[in-house]
């Protein structure tokens, strides 16, 4: 299924699916970040993760897993990878002593302020040609879109 001509296709030819062009956007990011973070020993995924521990703090592994965007066995070898590297730490839950929480080292948040820079300047690339304006309604439609999609696979 094909999406409606823009004004940037070719005369009688349809636009590609707006899913298809969200996938290249990833893959392109994906490919840069990988790239970008390879001198400091860490994949994009590795990235992801420590980003949303930056954020979120004390995450169980399905939680991570949900929040990066990886399968909780993909998790299991990304924790292992990070707490070898002294980048995350696992702790028992206070309350519920069964479940492990993972948190920042201060070596893990050392990393992040060590890329934070040069992340910073790919989103700026990415972004570049954007006014302020439409920056905003972009974060906005990519919300909104993974919002709409939060609820699991199409039935």
């Amino acid at each position: 299924m094909a999406a409606r001509a823009t004004g940037n296709d070719a005369p009688g030819e349809a636009a590609p699916l707006l899913l298809y062009a969200v996938k290249q956007v990833e893959l392109a990011v994906r490919a840069h970040l990988d790239e970008l973070l390879r001198p400091a020993g860490i994949t994009a995924l590795q990235y992801t993760a420590l980003t949303v521990l930056d954020r979120r703090d004390g995450l169980t592994s399905a939680e991570l897993a949900r929040n990066s965007f990886v399968t909780p066995q993909a998790m299991r070898d990304l924790v292992t990878a990070l707490e070898k590297r002294d980048l995350i730490a696992r702790r028992h839950d206070p309350a519920h002593r069964r479940r492990l929480l993972i948190a920042l080292t201060p070596a893990g948040q050392a990393l992040l302020a060590q890329t934070r820079d040069e992340v910073g300047a790919l989103e700026e690339r990415m972004l570049d040609g954007l006014s302020d304006a439409e920056r905003r309604a972009f974060r906005d439609y990519l919300n909104r879109a993974r919002t709409a999609l939060a609820g699991g696979p199409a039935q």
